[in-house]
């Protein structure tokens, strides 16, 4: 496997975790089970995906700029999800902003997936692409 099919992975989990949440009511365990489910996937995500893939991308002139528009995009969804913590799950603003989480992290895996990972692809050798992959994946499951 290479470092976009482990990306690719994870952004599949990522988008059926939030669209389930945003169908979900009130202070409910299910609520509360998806919410937790998300949040520390998107963390350990976002932590696993900037140290084996936007690090490597910044020494390259093709990614250096999308690498620190993703990053960014990473402080980003990290705000929303604090807003989410700290929201009553009841409150009319605690779907709003999980609705602009979802909004915000579906562009940001598309804009990943169908231009950055483009870009990357050109500016990574195969046996980078594999490597980073293991690393990623082994870091991605010691943060689980």
């Amino acid at each position: 496997m290479n470092i976009f099919e482990e990306i690719r992975k994870d952004h599949e989990k990522q988008r059926t975790l939030v669209d389930l949440l945003v169908k979900t009511q009130g202070d409910s365990d299910g609520r509360r089970e998806l919410w937790s489910r998300l949040k520390e996937e998107l963390e350990a995500h976002a932590r696993a995906e900037e140290r084996y893939f936007y690090n490597p991308l910044m020494n390259h002139d093709l990614t250096q700029e999308m690498a620190r528009h993703s990053v960014h995009e990473h402080h980003e969804i990290d705000e929303l999800i604090e807003t989410l913590g700290e929201t009553d799950m009841t409150a009319p603003k605690w779907l709003q902003t999980a609705e602009k989480l979802k909004e915000m992290l579906i562009h940001h895996l598309d804009e990943e997936e169908q231009e950055v990972f483009q870009q990357a692809g050109k500016a990574l050798q195969q046996e980078e692409k594999e490597k980073l992959a293991q690393q990623f994946r082994g870091y991605r499951n010691a943060t689980v």
